[in-house]
C-alpha cells in the first residue's frame, strides 16, 4: 500500500501559518507519543525559525511508559523543552505553565528590561492532523474553545485563544506534508489514524500492525482476544492472516455462509490499538 495524504485544504493552512509565525513568541509541537519522531512534520522545523521551540507528547497514556522517558530524554538533548501529557485527562498539563516559562524566560527578561510587563507569550500550536491540538488546548483552558473530533480535519482555520493574563495560543489546522521519503512514516501515521481511513486498505493496514505486535508485543493480541488468537498449534509461525481468521472465531466475525469477516476483524484490531485496549505500545524507538 502506497501511504500519502494531503488534502488541498493543507497548502493553505501552512501558507496562513506562515504569515502568523511573526506574531509568536513559542511553537508549541505536539507529537503522538507512539510514534513521535513520524508524527513530527519536518516543515514545522523550517516555519518555527529561531522562535523558542516546545514538544508535547501527547497521548502518552497510549504509549510505552519505559519509551516515553527516553523520547523526552531524545528531545530534551536536541534542545527542546518538553512535557509528557493526555490531554484528554489532563495529565501532566500543569507542567506546562512553567515549561512556557521556561522556554521564553530571555523573551520575559528582554520585556523585562525594557519596561514591559504582563504582556502575554504568544504560542502557536501546531501538528498533524488527529494529534489531539484542540482537545489540548480545551483542557488546558479549562472550556470549550474549539472544536473536537477523533479524525482528521477538524480544525479548518485559525483561531486565538487567550488563556490567562500571561499567554495566548493559536490554534491551527493539522497539516502533513506533501510527500513521505519513507513509506514506514505514512504507515505509522496511518496507524494512528492520522490519514483518512477511507483512502486505506484496512485489511492490509492490520496484517502490518499484528507483524509488528507479534515482534515488539508478542503479549498484546493474547491479553485482548485470549490464546485461541494462535489456534490450535501456539503462536509459532502463525501467518498475519490466519490471526485474523482466528479473531473472526473469536469474536464471531462472519459472513453470508460462516465465511470469515476479515475486514470487521482488522478493523476491530484497529479499533482497539487506536483506544489504547491493546495496551500502551510504543511504534517506533529513539
Amino acid at each position: 500500500m502506497n501511504y500519502q495524504w494531503y488534502p488541498g485544504h493543507m497548502t493553505k493552512a501552512k501558507r496562513m501559518m506562515q504569515e502568523n509565525i511573526k506574531l509568536i513568541d513559542l511553537m508549541i509541537e505536539l507529537v503522538d507519543a507512539r510514534i513521535p519522531l513520524s508524527s513530527r512534520n519536518p516543515d514545522i522545523d523550517g516555519l518555527a525559525g529561531n522562535k523558542a521551540r516546545m514538544i508535547l507528547l501527547n497521548k502518552a497514556d497510549l504509549a510505552d511508559a519505559a519509551y516515553n522517558k527516553k523520547w523526552s530524554e531524545y528531545f530534551k538533548g536536541k534542545g527542546y523543552h518538553v512535557v509528557e501529557i493526555n490531554s484528554r485527562s489532563g495529565a501532566g498539563m500543569k507542567a506546562i505553565q512553567e515549561t512556557v516559562r521556561e522556554a521564553c524566560r530571555e523573551k520575559i527578561e528582554r520585556d523585562r528590561k525594557r519596561g514591559i510587563v504582563n504582556r502575554p507569550v504568544r504560542a502557536m500550536v501546531a501538528g498533524i492532523p488527529n494529534v489531539g491540538k484542540s482537545t489540548f488546548i480545551n483542557t488546558f483552558a479549562g472550556k470549550a474553545c474549539t472544536k473536537t473530533g477523533n479524525k482528521p480535519g477538524v480544525t479548518k482555520g485559525k483561531q486565538w485563544i487567550r488563556l490567562n493574563k500571561s499567554l495566548e495560543l493559536l490554534d491551527t489546522p493539522g497539516i502533513l506534508w506533501p510527500k513521505f521519503e519513507d513509506q514506514a512514516v505514512g504507515m505509522r501515521l496511518a496507524f494512528i489514524g492520522s490519514m483518512n481511513d477511507d483512502i486505506l486498505n484496512i485489511e492490509e493496514l492490520a496484517m502490518d500492525l499484528i507483524e509488528f505486535l507479534k515482534k515488539n508485543y508478542p503479549d498484546a493480541l493474547e491479553k485482548r482476544f485470549g490464546q485461541e488468537i494462535w489456534g490450535n498449534e501456539g503462536k509459532e509461525g502463525k501467518g498475519t492472516l490466519e490471526i485474523l481468521e482466528n479473531i473472526c472465531q473469536i469474536r464471531h466475525c462472519f459472513l453470508k455462509g460462516e465465511a470469515p469477516d476479515i475486514a470487521r476483524a482488522a478493523s476491530m484490531v484497529m479499533d482497539d490499538f487506536r483506544s489504547g485496549k491493546l495496551g500502551r505500545i510504543t511504534l517506533e524507538f529513539p
